[in-house]
């Protein structure tokens, strides 16, 4: 048996090649579709006029062209090929659609041409967005007259060219809105002012305003086409007409950006003045910053209470005691020192801190006996203050040096009654009754009626305290005198009075006699409410803003003008001055409407006076801006 030759020898190890990666055969991935050949299948396919493959090439660019690193000239040819459709469609292809086309479907083959014009140009406009495309287009010799011709020959509220028309205003302000320059010499179908113009005074697609709009700004932004600015353009009135929708931000900014390019030109913000929607604009204007402030703002609560003095609401309102008749009887009988002793003890109380001067304490003394000093002699002066110390040990008369000195006692101080005792007392006699105080209204009442029967006349006054009544008969002053008394209830506190009472200051005095005549107190919680904004405003506000900067300096831009020679000046030195009569009078002329405007603009900024108020921007310079133009408004200066 013969064995097999590989049996008498080890096997050999042969390792497996790794695996190669699948080819990704995705769309837009495939390597040879984009090579940068001349016989590159996209580009030979774009011009091989095959609708099925230049379907297939389109397709693919479609998606290529949101790639910000897509070049056109990374592959050969691929610019003529895009331009190819279009060309056809402002040449011939736009006469071949009618209104037909609403009711019966086009035939295929046209649609499809169509359909490849708009993708075409499509794949044109979304390629720009990359700088280095664009500058390819820019330079390309057939961008310019493809975007010229269309906005000449195309009809923007055709419904069949309005998509073409919209990606042509696009690749224009992509390509060649910054470059090109318009003469007055330019042939207007050369000019795409006039067709720009007229789609955003006319039109009535939005996105193609939008589209118009910033075309025409950045084309008039460069100085060289400011000639083409005229003041009764027909954008203006539009710009205008849409600034109310608010909430069309994109609207709204295109029309913003518009008007600031009109005004930037003095000429042009001198004739705006002029205008007779002035004030409207400029309410407008403010509106929008306040709107945009809306979103922007915090809600501030600052607590700026002070500290707040109280006092028990109620309190014991106390006076000076005064001798009762009983007192005065009592003390008049008694022989001195000892009724001084008795009428101090009576007078005055002990008290480490109360001072009352000399002259006091003798006129006190001196007021109540002097009346019955025939009958019973009075103390010298001297011995009733050296009797203070035998009443009150603690008390010492001394002398305050000073600018002034003051001859006082210290240690003591006048007794008090408290007033609350007396609610219910009588104070008929003018206050001169000497009955004690009653415990009720009942009591005080029976108390006045014995008064009044012991009236003998028929009529009589008033004697309650300082009641001015005029004398009336008894049964009416009967009523009257219940006017005086008191409730036997204290009056009910309302649920939101509080229990103490504010004063005005920590040295205010309370109680006082008279509460009416108590100082206002400050609010025991004083917070003040207010909204501060959090960011600067939005570009949108910040337009907005400046077009109100502009038409705010053109308004109060007038000064003094230079002296010319006349009857009162003398000129300057040096400067030959001739002009002649009809030069003069044109000058008089510009001068006299300018100042129209400048008078119609203040008169409109001062309208505006009150909102620009409430307007609130977090950077000190732009707020700044509103407070020029509030003290402005705030002038008679027109």
């Amino acid at each position: 048996m013969r064995l097999p030759q590989n049996a008498y020898y080890r096997s050999t190890f042969a390792p497996q090649p790794p695996a190669r990666p699948a080819a990704d055969v995705r769309d837009d991935y495939e390597r040879w579709y984009t090579e940068g050949v001349p016989s590159n299948r996209m580009s030979l396919s774009l011009r091989s006029g095959i609708l099925s493959e230049v379907g297939w090439a389109l397709d693919r660019l479609c998606r290529l062209c949101y790639n910000e690193t897509f070049l056109l000239t990374s592959i050969p040819g691929l610019i003529d090929g895009l331009f190819d459709w279009p060309e056809w469609y402002i040449t011939e292809g736009f006469k071949h659609s009618s209104d037909e086309d609403f009711l019966f479907s086009a035939p295929s083959d046209y649609s499809c041409k169509r359909r490849y014009a708009l993708e075409s140009l499509f794949v044109l406009r979304n390629v720009a967005l990359y700088e280095p495309n664009a500058l390819e287009l820019a330079n390309h010799s057939h961008t310019l007259p493809l975007i010229l011709t269309a906005l000449s020959t195309l009809q923007h509220d055709r419904d069949e060219d309005s998509e073409f028309m919209l990606n042509t205003i696009d690749l224009y302000y992509f390509v060649a809105a910054a470059k090109i320059i318009i003469l007055p010499t330019t042939l207007p179908a050369y000019n795409p002012l006039h067709p720009l113009t007229k789609i955003v005074s006319q039109s009535s697609n939005r996105s193609m305003i939008i589209a118009a709009f910033a075309a025409l700004t950045v084309t008039l932004s460069n100085p060289v086409n400011t000639p083409n600015i005229l003041a009764d353009s027909p954008a203006v009135a539009a710009s205008i007409r849409y600034l109310p929708l608010f909430a069309d931000k994109p609207l709204v900014d295109a029309c913003l950006n518009y008007l600031y390019v009109h005004i930037s030109n003095m000429v042009m913000a001198k004739a705006f003045l002029l205008r007779s929607d002035l004030s409207a604009v400029l309410r407008i204007l403010v509106t929008l910053l306040l709107d945009e402030q809306k979103k922007l703002e915090e809600k501030v609560v600052q607590d700026i209470s002070g500290t707040v003095h109280t006092v028990p609401a109620v309190t014991v309102l106390t006076r000076d005691h005064k001798l009762t008749k009983e007192e005065l009887d009592e003390l008049l009988g008694k022989p001195e020192p000892q009724r001084c002793y008795d009428w101090m003890k009576a007078m005055f109380i002990a008290k480490p801190d109360g001072e009352v001067t000399q002259v006091d304490f003798w006129n006190l003394y001196k007021d109540v006996f002097s009346p019955h000093a025939e009958q019973y002699p009075l103390l010298v002066a001297s011995d009733v203050i050296k009797n203070v110390n035998a009443v009150f040990p603690e008390a010492q008369a001394m002398v305050l040096q000073g600018p002034v000195q003051r001859f006082i006692v210290r240690g003591v101080d006048r007794r008090k009654d408290s007033v609350v005792n007396e609610r219910f007392k009588c104070h008929w006699d003018r206050s001169e009754c000497s009955a004690s105080v009653f415990s009720a209204p009942g009591e005080l009442f029976e108390h006045l009626l014995e008064h009044l029967t012991a009236i003998e006349s028929p009529e009589s006054p008033c004697l309650w305290s300082t009641c001015p009544r005029d004398p009336m008969p008894k049964p009416n002053l009967r009523s009257h005198i219940l006017t005086h008394l008191c409730s036997h209830q204290p009056p009910t506190k309302h649920p939101s009075q509080s229990d103490t009472i504010t004063l005005a200051s920590s040295d205010s005095p309370y109680p006082i006699e008279n509460p009416t005549t108590r100082p206002p107190p400050p609010p025991r919680n004083t917070t003040i409410v207010f909204q501060r904004p959090l960011v600067d405003p939005p570009s949108i506000a910040l337009t907005a803003l400046l077009c109100l900067r502009i038409l705010f300096r053109t308004s109060f831009a007038s000064a003094d003008a230079a002296p010319r020679v006349d009857a009162d000046h003398f000129g300057f030195p040096g400067i030959v001055e001739e002009q002649d009569d009809q030069d003069s009078n044109g000058a008089n002329e510009i001068g006299e409407t300018e100042r129209e405007g400048e008078k119609r603009g203040r008169k409109a900024f001062a309208s505006v006076q009150q909102l620009l108020e409430e307007v609130r921007i977090r950077d000190d310079v732009l707020m700044g801006w509103i407070f020029e133009m509030v003290d402005a408004g705030s002038t008679d200066v027109y």
